[in-house]
């Protein structure tokens, strides 16, 4: 499991290679990979977003993102997770996340993935502050991660 927290810019699909490389422990195993990369909106509540501040917990958010990926492992036969998230200053189209899901079966690797990416959503300690052309706000909602 890689579990990490990264203030600058990080390329989800060169993470994703250079962990399937190095990561003996999935050759021949893992017929399923689940991934969820979410990138920055320039748009947000009718509004054009300029940038973000995405500000964390340290210590706090670390040891709850293990958490939630425990607790995927424990709810399903998963192989490995490898889940980044960014913090600091943000600009459209950068990627925030990547949750990335290994199990031998597709079933468990999709539902493990959705489940860590809504419960990072909900519980992790991260805030969020968007710079509008006419100043700057909190986020204070997340957008749903089901439909209706």
């Amino acid at each position: 499991m890689r579990i990490e927290l990264h203030a600058t810019a990080f390329d989800p699909w060169a993470v994703l290679a250079q962990h399937v490389a190095t990561a003996a422990h999935l050759r021949g195993r893992g017929g399923a990979l689940a991934t969820f990369v979410g990138t920055m909106r320039d748009r947000n509540d009718g509004d054009h977003v300029q940038g973000m501040r995405l500000e964390h917990y340290p210590g706090m958010t670390e040891r709850e993102l293990e958490r939630i990926a425990g607790e995927a492992a424990a709810r399903w036969p998963l192989l490995d997770v490898v889940l980044l998230h960014r913090f600091g200053e943000l600009q459209p189209d950068d990627p925030i996340v990547l949750v990335a899901v290994w199990s031998e079966h597709r079933a468990a690797a999709f539902d493990a993935c959705r489940f860590i990416m809504e419960a990072l959503k909900s519980r992790a300690p991260f805030w969020k502050k968007e710079r509008l052309a006419h100043g700057e706000r909190w986020v204070t909602t997340n957008t749903p991660g089901t439909a209706g």
